[in-house]
């Protein structure tokens, strides 16, 4: 090996293992192998789980427990033994609490929302985030609910577009809710809103002007925090605690539908993705003497429409394409954004990851795992698990894999290791 390649190999291995340093010291306390929020633990899409089943050509694992939860999108948050996720049943949304294992509903919350189908089934498409004793959800519409996460009973609640004055977006409020320390982070506003966790009273928000659909992504950029939200025009970052504009990247999408989160890459480099044509960019975010971003590679070879990719070992991988135009799963080289391969047939599915697999659910239902390898895409597992529409990321928590669909149909698969 080239000994200067050597080199910047091993300066890249440190600069991965500081970010994963520093989105582990911001997440929820819990189990190692819970699923706290919205893409995870280290909120990358990527599990610390090591203990489970990952090869089971010659034998599907079992599927121990079904539910139905209503129309949506949301996906499943797991901390002390209870899961979590939301549904719309004639526009009632109901907040589920299940135990994880055995698929007991524990209990329910429901107030009214609209069903809201526009283009789609509709329901919800945020996810419920845990915060130790706490359970924070937000419907298109936003109401915005704190729950105690044991018995459902309601700590306090708002309707953050009326309260706050808040357009909605042509699809609502679809971010999931975000806690950094004491505030509760959403994104509503042209660039964020920030409330108290404890009783939601107001901490900072933004211009009102319609929010993007992606869930705030905290930065920590020097000895700062900021916050990287998405608008329907562009990517902004504000002073996490003040609310305070910092820089802003245009990223015009056809419809607003900036929904995928951005992806940390490396140092100060974010990868963004979106739908309709749009496709994708790495980009440098400014230090903080600087105030412009500058953009590394562009292209169309990855096109998020909703659910983000997972970044392993400097690769890249996601579903690229839009609803109905023969989406596939694609890897892509992160530091040049050339493609390496890409499996036909996935359709707008989702990624998530752990212990260097891939566990990935197509559109149709069909759940597979393979390892998370650049050079092709060849699954140790495949399974039919669900009908319908699965836009609906998996979620692996403690040995078991629960997938959902649009209808509201949710499955727990068994991986653990006998």
């Amino acid at each position: 090996m080239n000994p200067k390649a050597s080199v910047n190999l091993a300066a890249t291995k440190f600069v991965f293992s500081i970010i994963a340093s520093l989105a582990a010291a911001s997440a929820p306390l819990g189990h190692a192998d819970d699923w706290p929020r919205w893409r995870g633990p280290d909120l990358n899409g990527i599990s610390r789980e090591t203990d489970w089943r990952a090869n089971w050509l010659d034998e599907d694992p079992p599927i121990v427990w079904k539910a139905s939860v209503g129309i949506g999108f949301s996906s499943m948050t797991v901390g002390n033994g209870r899961l979590y996720t939301l549904g719309n049943q004639d526009d009632t949304e109901t907040v589920y609490c299940f135990d994880a294992e055995t698929g007991k509903k524990i209990w329910t919350q429901s107030y009214k929302c609209p069903l809201d189908p526009k283009y789609f089934e509709g329901g919800p498409t945020s996810t419920p985030t845990i915060d130790g004793d706490r359970v924070y959800t937000l419907s298109r519409y936003g109401h915005l609910f704190c729950f105690d996460a044991a018995t459902g009973d309601i700590v306090w609640s708002q309707n953050i577009a009326e309260k706050h004055g808040l357009p909605l977006a042509a699809w609502g409020f679809s971010g999931s809710p975000l806690v950094h320390e004491k505030l509760l982070l959403l994104n509503a506003g042209e660039a964020g809103l920030a409330l108290d966790k404890t009783n939601g009273d107001l901490e900072w928000k933004s211009a009102k002007a319609e929010a993007g659909y992606s869930t705030p992504l905290p930065l920590r950029i020097g000895e700062k925090w900021q916050l990287l939200v998405s608008s329907g025009k562009s990517y902004s970052a504000v002073d996490l605690l003040t609310g305070k504009a910092l820089w802003r990247m245009s990223w015009l999408t056809r419809y607003g539908v900036n929904a995928a989160d951005p992806v940390p890459v490396a140092g100060n480099r974010y990868f963004i993705s979106s739908g309709y044509e749009k496709g994708a960019a790495l980009f440098e975010v400014p230090n903080p003497r600087g105030s412009e971003t500058e953009v590394l590679w562009k292209n169309k070879e990855m096109r998020s429409q909703m659910n983000p990719c997972v970044l392993i070992d400097g690769y890249l991988y996601g579903a690229d394409g839009n609803d109905g135009s023969g989406s596939v799963l694609k890897c892509l080289e992160a530091t040049t954004g050339k493609t390496k391969w890409e499996e036909k047939g996935f359709g707008n599915g989702g990624v998530m990851a752990a212990n260097g697999k891939l566990i990935a659910l197509s559109e149709r239902g069909e759940l597979l795992i393979a390892k998370a390898s650049p050079e092709e895409f060849d699954p140790t597992a495949q399974v039919q698990v669900l009908g319908g529409k699965c836009w609906t990321v998996p979620v692996l928590a403690n040995g078991r894999i629960y997938c959902r669909n649009a209808e509201g149909d949710l499955v727990c698969v068994d991986v653990r290791k006998s």
